[in-house]
C-alpha cells in the first residue's frame, strides 16, 4: 500500500532563523525552505518557485543591505494557498528593482517581482527593515510531464 501523506499538516510557519552574511547564506535558505516545505501537505507545489524566492531575497541582504558583522533573519509560513517569505536585515537602505538589466547582476528584485503574486518591505522592531514575498503554488508541481 503506497504512504500517504495525510498525517503533514496543512500549514506550517518556521521559527525565525539566523543567517551569517556569507555567499553560503542563499544555498542555505534554499535548503531551509526545502525542509520546511517537505514538512506540509502538498509544500512541493511551492518549491522551485519558493527556492527562487528565498535566494534572490537573501542574496538581496547579504549583497546591499548588511554589515559583515550582522546577520539575516529568515521567516517562513505556508498554507495550502500561499507561501510567505520575509527577510530581515539592519540596514535601513529601501530596496528598489533596478530599471536596467545590462549588467550580470542586479536583477533580483525583478525576478522576484516577476514571480511573487506581491512584494514589499516595511521597517523591523528595532533597526533594519524587513523585506516579504508572497507566493501561489505552482500549478503544474507535481503534475506527469505531458507528450506533445
Amino acid at each position: 500500500m503506497p504512504e500517504t501523506l495525510d498525517h503533514l499538516p496543512l500549514a506550517r510557519t518556521m521559527e525565525p532563523t539566523w543567517l551569517a552574511k556569507s555567499d553560503h547564506s542563499p544555498a542555505a535558505a534554499r535548503r531551509l525552505l526545502r525542509s520546511f516545505l517537505s514538512g506540509v501537505r502538498g509544500g512541493e507545489r511551492f518549491s522551485d518557485k519558493g527556492q527562487l524566492l528565498v535566494s534572490e531575497l537573501v542574496t538581496n541582504a547579504v549583497v546591499h543591505a548588511t554589515r559583515s558583522d550582522q546577520r539575516i533573519r529568515l521567516r517562513l509560513e505556508v498554507d495550502q494557498e500561499q507561501l510567505w517569505i520575509t527577510v530581515e536585515d539592519a540596514s535601513d537602505q529601501v530596496p528598489q528593482p533596478r530599471k536596467s538589466t545590462d549588467g550580470e547582476s542586479g536583477r533580483g528584485l525583478l525576478l522576484v517581482e516577476a514571480l511573487a503574486d506581491a512584494w514589499g518591505w516595511g521597517p523591523r522592531e528595532g533597526v533594519g527593515k524587513q523585506v516579504w514575498c508572497v507566493c501561489s503554488p505552482d500549478p503544474a508541481a507535481g503534475q506527469p510531464c505531458r507528450r506533445r
